[in-house]
């Protein structure tokens, strides 16, 4: 990109918030990325939990950097904000979530001398966007959503069932275009069952770790990729790394799975929620693939997960503080991308919550899954944005 010029910030942040006697502390570390040192800021939330900010830039930051400067956040655990790489104390772990975030991100704003900023947020970014908005709503212009505008009244057990419900379409969508691989998904299932399959890294796949590639139906692509695999010989060593490669959950980022299902507590327990809301359906059918569903069995059977078995319950036990205000979040102005076959965030909950925010835009597409941030190279950003102007004109 020319005339970019990308700046480095640290600051050092407490470990719990909620604390101030706690000594703990850990390192916050961003970049800003600007073509125009006269233009406000933006801060991009990223997905997860548990993912880094990107370093491949997508094409949607050329679109961002037409109006703005960028935040590239790494949230606390992840990329070179004290990461969290080994197994640490379910104690440690409580204080890396959205709520934490959300204060990190309110310090980097005033490391950057900044009176307001805008927020954009990705799936679990955009969990993060509305706790923003809820715990200080002065701090932010404009808020953006895509794919991550979360229920506010939900149960984890009632959002997972949607989920199901989700995947099985995207699944059925699937097998009507390739009938010939939904035979192919139950032989792999019976042969998981049997202990058959086994990943480069000795992990023994188990039938619910293998019908987990349905996550890759949730991408406006990931389609390819699933026809690609399925295509190949089971006892080939080509399936074998092709599988490790094409599961969700994996021990490069073990936050996403530790961490996951606390995403959907706002003021719960989660207690393995997907796996307990399991439809009889899919008890049923071995061929219905599922999405971002984590299961505990994973602790015995993942090598990489194994290590954190014990902290990995005592998270699932956690009695989760609320994270959202409903009053707080009113006058919130923005727009959010709601993609209308969301495997991951349920179209009618994102549109209940929606109906809070008055002022807030809502561009609802089916032309797009859930990662149509990145895959419509940058179209989906310029939408939200010419939304957001549009209703501040009016």
């Amino acid at each position: 990109m020319k005339n970019l010029s990308v700046s480095e910030h640290t600051i050092t942040v407490p470990l719990n918030r909620a604390d101030p006697q706690d000594p703990r502390r850990i390192e916050i570390f961003a970049r800003v990325l600007s073509r125009d040192p006269n233009q406000p800021y933006l801060l991009y939330l990223q997905g997860g939990p548990g993912y880094e900010a990107p370093r491949l830039w997508p094409a949607w930051i050329r679109v961002a950097l037409e109006r703005y400067q960028v935040v590239l956040l790494d949230q606390r655990g992840t990329g070179r904000s004290t990461p969290v790489g080994v197994p640490q104390a379910a104690d440690y772990l409580r204080h890396l979530r959205a709520d934490a975030i959300v204060e990190d991100a309110e310090d980097l704003r005033e490391h950057l001398d900044l009176s307001r900023w805008s927020v954009l947020g990705q799936s679990f970014g955009g969990f993060s966007t509305l706790r923003y908005l809820s715990t200080h709503p002065d701090s932010l212009d404009q808020a953006f959503f895509t794919g991550g505008l979360p229920s506010l009244t939900h149960s984890p057990e009632e959002i997972y069932a949607a989920t199901y419900a989700s995947m099985k379409r995207h699944t059925e969508d699937y097998y009507r275009r390739f009938p010939e691989h939904r035979p192919r998904v139950a032989a792999l299932m019976e042969r998981a069952a049997r202990g058959e399959l086994v990943l480069p890294d000795a992990e023994v796949v188990t039938p619910s770790r293998l019908r987990s590639i349905g996550h890759l139906l949730g991408t406006n692509d990931g389609w390819i990729q699933l026809h690609g695999l399925l295509d190949l010989p089971w006892d080939a060593p080509t399936f074998g790394h092709d599988l490790a490669a094409a599961l969700p959950f994996t021990g490069r980022n073990p936050l996403y799975y530790v961490l996951h299902e606390s995403c959907y507590a706002n003021g719960t327990t989660t207690d393995w929620a997907a796996h307990r809301a399991l439809p009889q359906e899919y008890r049923d059918d071995p061929t219905l693939l599922t999405g971002e569903h984590v299961h505990p069995e994973w602790l015995d059977s993942v090598p990489a997960f194994l290590p954190w078995k014990t902290i990995a319950q005592e998270i699932a036990e956690t009695a989760w503080p609320r994270l959202y205000d409903p009053a707080a979040i009113r006058d919130a102005h923005g727009a959010a991308a709601i993609y209308a076959k969301d495997a991951y965030v349920p179209l009618e909950f994102s549109l209940d919550t929606a109906r809070l925010m008055p002022a807030l835009r809502t561009l609802i597409t089916s032309e797009h899954e859930h990662n149509g941030l990145s895959a419509s190279g940058g179209e989906i950003l310029r939408h939200l944005f010419d939304l957001s102007e549009g209703a501040r004109l009016r």
